[in-house]
């Protein structure tokens, strides 16, 4: 950073919404350490509703923000934002459109918490497919039942969105020698050729697949991507992975193609509201839920705040 930045980092208000970056002392630290001298974090260690984050926002210049969606009914009340930088990956919280209506420069890194991900649907993958999370529960209250599921080794593995996390879960599949299949909206046929992956379409990854795991966007084109009509098509023995987004997979529909055995299992690591409420959902036997962790990883989470740093660096040096 250039030394002369320092006096404008001065007279800056910086503000973190984001609970792991808020409860990290390291992140906040290098933060203090660029010269803030005015630095708000999220004290409750909950997410903020639309009212507290435009509170807390309205006193801001700049903020990390984490999964709190950022519209125009937030910022409209918040005229002092200058700019907003992405703590981690996915960007569907934020409306760039209005953050540019506004004069709000927002700045954000992808990738930095790929393995962290990528380790989660992993071990999902090996959870699923050998039992382990029922077998578990039913030992826990009593009832010892020897059902060692299937192996992952040489299962067909579809892959719904081929990016940074895609990318680093087929690197970690190799040991496996599984025939994975893959789907994404990019041309990457040189990376598919040289990862002997078969680009299909994604009604061919419904009907083929042991296991289909999701790495898209939640978009316009991915909203309820599957839903009732894609679970009628899967195998009954097929697992299904979603640690991207919850409205790429529609809630109530998972839970009724798992309940009425239209597939054999799920893993779900995202949900339509966080904490989820659903509990009829969550304690479905045959489904693997986690608090929205996948990134969570002691290693992601200063990756992504040092990004995130690093993005403010930026920002100030631009002024």
């Amino acid at each position: 950073m250039r030394t002369q930045d320092l006096s404008v980092i001065s007279n800056l208000v910086i503000g973190v919404t984001t609970i792991a970056f808020s409860r990290n002392n390291y992140l906040m630290k290098e933060l203090e350490n660029l010269g803030f001298k005015k630095v708000l974090r999220n004290e409750n260690g909950k997410r903020f509703t639309n009212d507290e984050l435009v509170f807390f926002l309205s006193q801001c210049d700049i903020a990390i923000v984490g999964l709190d969606k950022i519209d125009e009914s937030i910022l409209v009340n918040t005229r002092n934002l200058k700019a907003i930088v992405k703590y981690g990956v996915g960007l569907d919280n934020i409306n760039f459109e209005v953050c540019k209506r506004f004069n709000i420069e927002v700045l954000h890194r992808q990738g930095v918490n790929k393995r962290s991900v990528s380790e989660m649907t992993l071990g999902f993958m090996l959870g699923l497919t050998r039992n382990l999370f029922v077998t578990n529960s039913l030992l826990k209250n009593g009832t010892w039942e020897k059902n060692g599921g299937i192996q992952l080794s040489g299962k067909t593995i579809g892959i719904i969105g081929v990016g940074h996390i895609g990318k680093d879960l087929i690197s970690l599949l190799k040991p496996f020698k599984c025939n994975i299949l893959v789907n994404d909206v990019i041309d990457q046929n040189e990376y598919y050729r040289s990862n002997n992956l078969l680009l299909v379409s994604k009604e061919y990854i419904y009907r083929n697949s042991d296991i289909i795991s999701i790495h898209t966007p939640l978009d316009s084109t991915t909203e309820d991507m599957i839903n009732l009509k894609a679970f009628s098509v899967m195998k009954s023995t097929a697992f299904v992975i979603n640690t991207a987004r919850s409205g790429i997979v529609n809630q109530s529909d998972l839970k009724f193609a798992l309940k009425n055995g239209m597939i054999s299992g799920a893993a779900i690591d995202v949900y339509n509201v966080e904490p989820p409420e659903d509990v009829e959902l969550i304690q479905t036997e045959n489904l693997i839920c986690t608090p929205h962790i996948g990134g969570n990883s002691k290693e992601a989470v200063e990756e992504m705040g040092t990004a995130a740093i690093e993005n403010v660096i930026s920002w100030i040096n631009g002024l």
